[in-house]
């Protein structure tokens, strides 16, 4: 216990140094989109890493389609060799946050501290994860410089966005190879008490239902394709929301609702395009519209099959199309991503419970996230499926006004990091 001790107390030291570098990482505001100062937040981390002995390198997502002269797509990936070659732990954490919004009560670049709170846009999702997996290696190198195996730390960009020129072009270099990193911990934040072993499947597309143009004092001549689109949403809401309410998984989904398989409609537009700036005090034409489009968001489960997915929605098209003359209509995948679910007994996982249950005396909570997050890339495209989203702040709070993360829980959730770490490269712990 000693070993155990001594480590959770070098976390503990680093108190202050964890609180500076999160403020640090939250005023940089990479804001995606567009995807600014991606760079800038990893010269920080470089310098930040190579000082503790890390040897880094900047890699930029080449001929990735988000990528640009302007808005280059820079990743971070920081690797530290131990004094006996083993097995290699790998953070991930991105570096991108989301628009900022409205309501803010405090500057959502500030950093600010308060009542034991960093506040900020990032500041939970996921800024102050990232903080908290760096300094729970830096806390561990200190109390075990001959340890066995290497720990990695990445910063990447775009899980906003679907994570393409970040994690999945790293795996896509064989960055996650099994052969190369054996266990990943993504800090997303999911609670400290809580394990999340996956997410939901995706498919996004766009409806487009068509008609003619006619002048709209004689709506008689043309064929409205807003009211053919009136037609698929009334089924949709007949059919479609019912069939999916019935459905449950095994999975340990949070939120409770989540647990069936559910339908969003993303956007709708159809006829002419919307009035902007200094146009929008001008009257529309008056004309029948002959396009109307909808973008789905269809979150799905392991135990559904895509093609079914995408069956269920063809099947209500063709029957609007049965019923209704003239009815045309075009689908057009835009995003898919299958459910991913690492087991409970994987390596990884294991080893997170027990430092839970060491840190904060409780019993660990498996769950799995209702939106997707980075794990899918490294499941699918880099095949290693020891992987799991671990790491401070509360998931409600993720792109909220006033955004927020705890102090102790980053605290917290670097212990059960350091002794992770502790467990799977200290080959003969005494304690």
């Amino acid at each position: 216990m000693r070993e155990s001790a001594a480590l959770l107390q070098a976390v503990a030291v680093r108190r202050d140094d964890l609180i500076a570098l999160t403020r640090d990482l939250i005023r940089i505001p990479t804001l995606n989109p567009p995807g600014r100062n991606y760079r800038e937040i990893c010269d920080l981390l470089a310098a930040r890493l190579r000082t503790s002995g890390f040897t880094v390198e900047l890699i930029r997502a080449l001929g990735t389609p988000a990528d640009s002269a302007r808005y280059p797509r820079w990743n971070l990936v920081a690797r530290y060799a131990g004094a006996h070659p083993g097995e290699c732990v790998h953070f991930n954490s991105h570096h991108d946050v989301v628009e900022v919004g409205h309501g803010w009560t405090v500057d959502p670049f500030g950093g600010e501290l308060r009542n034991g709170r960093i506040h900020g846009r990032g500041a939970c999702d996921m800024k102050g994860g990232l903080a908290t997996s760096i300094i729970a290696a830096e806390a561990f190198i200190n109390t075990h410089p001959d340890f066995t195996g290497s720990i990695e730390i990445s910063a990447t960009a775009d899980e906003e966005s679907g994570g393409h020129s970040g994690v999945a072009y790293l795996a896509e270099q064989g960055r996650f190879d099994p052969a190369r990193v054996q266990h990943v911990i993504i800090p997303e934040p999911l609670n400290k008490d809580r394990i999340c072993l996956g997410h939901r499947g995706v498919w996004w597309a766009e409806i487009e239902t068509r008609g003619r143009i006619a002048h709209g004092a004689m709506p008689f001549l043309g064929d409205s394709a807003i009211r053919h689109m009136g037609a698929v949403l009334d089924e949709m809401e007949r059919a479609l929301y019912p069939l999916l309410a019935t459905r449950r998984t095994a999975m340990p989904v949070v939120p409770e609702g989540a647990r069936s398989s559910t339908l969003n409609i993303n956007s709708i537009h159809g006829g002419e395009p919307e009035q902007q700036g200094e146009d929008h005090t001008a009257l529309p034409a008056p004309c029948v519209a002959d396009r109307c489009r909808i973008v789905i968001d269809r979150r799905f489960l392991i135990e559904e099959e895509l093609a079914q997915v995408k069956a269920e929605v063809t099947t209500m098209l063709e029957k609007v199309k049965a019923e209704r003359p003239g009815f045309t209509y075009e689908i057009t995948d835009i995003l898919e991503v299958q459910p991913t679910m690492t087991k409970e007994d994987a390596p990884v996982v294991r080893t997170v419970q027990a430092a839970i249950e060491k840190v904060l005396h409780t019993r660990a909570e498996f769950v799995v996230s209702p939106g997707t997050y980075d794990q899918k890339h490294i499941d699918r495209i880099g095949r290693l499926h020891n992987c799991i989203a671990y790491g401070p702040g509360i998931l409600d709070l993720a792109h909220q006004p006033d955004e927020w993360v705890s102090v102790e829980d980053m605290l917290d959730s670097a212990g059960v990091m350091a002794l992770t770490l502790q467990e799977l490269l200290v080959t003969a712990p005494t304690g």
